[in-house]
């Protein structure tokens, strides 16, 4: 697949994917707390970076070019800096965040979080900005078709030099180390709670849960720091290098493409690991598309009795079937097979808050419906 084509399908999927996070997420927002606050951060970032800026990487990389002027290269390099460095540091944030919650059993309230995430975004824009005033400057990169800090201009002033590396060392070393520190530790934390509770035979839901996050987590912070390091070590080759061949067109344009796939991955974590995010998915797919909710069936016990478990079975027949099962609509003369869809209550077991237990029923059919073959 050729570049411009690969930078598209990422584009779209990373659009549909956080914009179905974010839509989500305001559905369930009074139910938000936490880390999961930052990973809607996160979202929002991706999302939005997708929106108005890599659109113009997109054109230009059909046409070969960079199309536009300096103001539009300006506005793309400030861009994309500002979010990749809000992305990094919401990742870190959410790894030591993660840490002092598992190790030392203290919880940030919402407002700390939001707090938290103004500051990512505050830092970020504050920092980006400076080459805007000279100390630094957003130019095309080598192969065309995007701009981005003018790393080179480390060989050229001293200014520029000590911009360049403060936002290695402070922007892309210091969070990197925190975010795998953190992250191990997490790890160790867990690995140690759950032998010591093996060996006493104990078994929690709680410490189930707490290692499915961590795994989550864990999982975003390593495809992020995997999907950016092999363009950071391109552009640190490049800073310190004045050989040509570090200045290849292929030697960037695909380290670029893949940091890019960072914006994918992130929804397909949540709802793997988050089972309210599959749930809200399923009842947001219901609202939009009643036809996907055909089968379901809602049954209502009260508020005291515990919920039942319903199966539905699914039978085709023909007209001359036989059985205990077979149902037939036999106002419709029409030849052919009849898909008949049985709601059966299987196994109706309550068991009432005194601990006694009462009677099964076994199989009682409830409801049929005829569905055309």
């Amino acid at each position: 697949m050729q570049p411009s084509k690969r930078d598209t399908a990422s584009v779209i999927l990373s659009v549909l994917g956080n914009g179905v996070v974010l839509v989500i997420s305001y559905r369930r927002r009074k139910k938000i707390v936490g880390s999961e606050l930052l990973c809607v951060n996160l979202a929002l970032v991706d999302f939005l970076c997708c929106i108005f800026f890599y659109p113009l990487s997109i054109i230009s990389s059909f046409s070969h070019t960079w199309l536009g002027h300096h103001a539009t290269c300006v506005y793309y390099g400030l861009g994309c800096f500002i979010f990749g460095l809000c992305g990094m540091f919401t990742i870190a944030a959410i790894s030591v965040i993660r840490y002092i919650k598992t190790c030392y059993a203290v919880w940030l309230e919402g407002s700390n979080i939001h707090l938290v995430c103004a500051f990512t975004w505050l830092i970020a824009a504050v920092w980006s900005s400076f080459p805007l005033f000279g100390w630094g400057e957003y130019i095309p990169e080598p192969y065309g078709i995007s701009c981005t800090v003018a790393w080179r201009r480390y060989h050229t002033s001293m200014t520029d030099a000590v911009y360049v590396i403060c936002s290695f060392a402070c922007f892309v070393v210091v969070p990197v180390l925190l975010i795998v520190a953190s992250q191990c530790k997490i790890l160790l934390k867990i690995y140690c709670f759950s032998r010591a509770l093996s060996t006493k035979d104990i078994h929690s839901n709680l410490r189930r849960a707490e290692k499915h996050l961590s795994v989550m987590f864990f999982c975003i912070s390593l495809g992020f720091i995997l999907a950016w390091a092999p363009y950071t070590i391109v552009s640190f080759l490049f800073i310190f290098h004045k050989d040509a061949r570090y200045m290849a067109p292929e030697g960037f344009v695909f380290p670029a493409l893949f940091a890019k796939s960072s914006h994918i991955y992130n929804p397909f974590i949540y709802f793997y690991f988050n089972k309210a995010f599959r749930r809200e998915l399923q009842s947001l797919l219901f609202s939009v598309c009643p036809r996907l909710a055909h089968n379901s069936v809602g049954v209502y016990t009260g508020k005291d009795v515990h919920p039942i478990q319903i199966q539905l079975q699914e039978h085709v027949v023909g007209r001359g079937g036989r059985g205990s099962n077979h149902l037939q609509d036999k106002s419709d003369k029409r030849p052919g097979l009849y898909g008949h869809m049985v709601c059966w209550v299987s196994k109706i077991r309550v068991t009432p808050t005194n601990g006694e237990q009462m009677a099964d029923h076994q199989f009682l059919p409830t409801s049929t419906e005829e569905l055309p073959s």
